[in-house]
């Protein structure tokens, strides 16, 4: 099997991982409430000790935000993510290289069960995003985006 080149340039420290994310980002996607546009800006915070993403979904009549927190507790990349629909959850970093063997994964228990959400390079410089739950077959995704960077 070839050696795999890497896209991303990870950063220094425990948070370098997320470094190939810094920065605005915007989708283009159709759902099942109709096409959207979706932001996602990463942000390092509180002196760099973490991450905050703001997303924001716009659909043609709604919108729907998220902010979410990335930050080591007790040894272990983890986010905190609170939406404008009132819903929060809280997850950790897990192993995505079943996606892209860079992908930047995060896993949570839900109400409805496993998830997890997976970042990836995509080579025209941009990344993937997707989410998926947790079936008795393996995994299930039900979103996928493509990110390029916002000018």
């Amino acid at each position: 099997m070839p050696k795999h080149k890497p896209f991303w340039k990870k950063g220094r420290g425990k948070l370098g991982l997320l470094n190939p994310l810094m920065g605005s980002w915007m989708a283009a996607a159709d759902s099942p409430m109709g096409p959207l546009n979706c932001t996602r800006v990463f942000e390092p915070i509180l002196g760099g000790n973490y991450i905050q993403l703001k997303a924001k979904w716009n659909f043609s009549k709604y919108a729907y935000e998220e902010y979410a927190i990335i930050g080591m507790q007790d040894g272990v990349l983890s986010f905190w993510s609170f939406t404008s629909d009132g819903k929060r959850s809280q997850g950790s970093l897990a192993d995505g290289k079943d996606v892209h063997p860079e992908a930047i994964c995060f896993e949570a228990q839900m109400p409805a069960g496993l998830a997890r959400m997976i970042y990836w390079p995509n080579s025209d410089g941009g990344f993937d995003w997707a989410v998926e739950s947790k079936t008795k077959k393996g995994w299930n995704r039900f979103t996928l985006h493509h990110y390029k960077p916002l000018k």
